[in-house]
């Protein structure tokens, strides 16, 4: 007789701390047996005031391009490590935004098969979006964020006063991928942060409640589907498009303002093909329009942004996985065919639809 044996797991819980003060709470978690891993313009901005803290210490400093988002970086990383006799009941203290947190996470979650971390995001995108979900992406060639895991850091500290050194770029950046939560819960937070965006830009202390919002929505989705298995996949709303948009552009247009025209081009296809209605595709083309990157695209190769999407990890064959939407609040999975009509769509849409801020 056979007997089958359920073994249930607790979805952790996903927390991040607010702080006002993030030197003083480094300075405690590199005491009790941290290792620093710290981007490079961050330890630029803040090296005197961190120069005391530091001195004597073995740290690792990481320039924040997406190009050294790879398994050769991590594999330097582990290989230092190692080296100055880093074990296996020590942590690693990421101080950083996206490239900082996904060499560091992936890094610990190999390294003697997982040693614990901990993340000062001090990127608007990081605070707001990757600090917490727990996904390590690293990137394979040309391929984005092909290879990773789920590797959550231990504690999350945020300090908004990060968000004021970062430039305007970085900011747009967070502003993108805070527009595609909203989008996908219906907040009212998308309206008022497009009417407040100039605002917000110039006065950067008031993003804390937009980030709050945001994290308070990844946050009620990923603690029920932490492994991207059902209704976490909508996460992905933008985001086929848009890293093909990073990938034919090496990453000149930065991710989140990427992830902004992916959406538009998610909703635009959406209308195409009938399932969101043609006024409400204008108004959020409307409000998307306001965070696009100054680019137009004029030289852009159809035929080459294809290929970029065909090396999409969500794909099955030869069609492309994305994230469609009937309007704000209802997002539908889908499959598509690469094939004319695709085409079609794509190049309508880059002639008539995208508009240059």
């Amino acid at each position: 007789m056979s007997e089958r044996i359920t073994i249930s797991s607790t979805l952790r819980k996903y927390d991040a701390e607010f702080i006002d003060d993030f030197a003083s709470i480094l300075e405690r978690e590199l005491g009790s047996g941290g290792f620093l891993v710290m981007d490079s313009i961050v330890l630029d901005i803040y090296k005197e005031r961190l120069e005391k803290m530091l001195s004597g210490r073995e740290y690792v400093v990481i320039e924040a391009s997406e190009h050294n988002k790879t398994i050769d970086k991590s594999k330097e990383l582990i290989e230092l490590l190692v080296e100055n006799g880093v074990r296996k009941n020590q942590k690693l203290v990421a101080v950083g935004g996206g490239v900082v947190q996904d060499i560091t996470a992936f890094t610990a979650s190999i390294i003697y098969r997982g040693i614990d971390w901990v993340f000062f995001p001090t990127t608007l995108l990081a605070q707001a979006d990757s600090c917490i979900g727990s996904k390590t992406s690293i990137n394979l060639g040309n391929k984005k964020n092909l290879i990773g895991n789920f590797y959550p850091p231990s504690r999350i500290y945020i300090d908004l006063n990060f968000i004021d050194s970062l430039s305007l770029d970085d900011v747009k950046s967070g502003i993108g991928e805070m527009m595609h939560f909203y989008l996908y819960s219906d907040s009212p937070y998308f309206k008022k942060l497009v009417d407040n965006y100039e605002k917000v830009l110039s006065d950067r202390k008031l993003f804390s409640g937009y980030i709050k919002e945001s994290l308070s929505i990844k946050k009620s989705v990923i603690e029920s589907d932490e492994f991207d298995r059902g209704e976490r996949n909508k996460f992905n709303y933008g985001h086929t498009f848009g890293h093909a948009i990073e990938t034919v552009t090496d990453y000149a247009v930065k991710h989140g303002q990427a992830v902004t025209v992916g959406m538009d081009i998610a909703n635009f296809i959406s209308f195409k093909i009938g399932l969101m209605e043609e006024k409400v595709f204008k108004e959020l083309n409307q409000g998307l329009v306001v965070n696009f990157p100054d680019c137009d695209f004029d030289d852009l190769d159809i035929d080459v942004y294809l290929k970029a999407l065909l090396k999409d990890k969500k794909n099955i064959g030869s069609t492309i996985g994305c994230i469609l939407a009937e309007k704000p609040g209802k997002l539908v999975k889908k499959q598509i065919l690469a094939d004319e009509d695709l085409i079609k769509m794509l190049v309508e849409y880059f002639s008539a639809f995208y508009f240059k801020k």
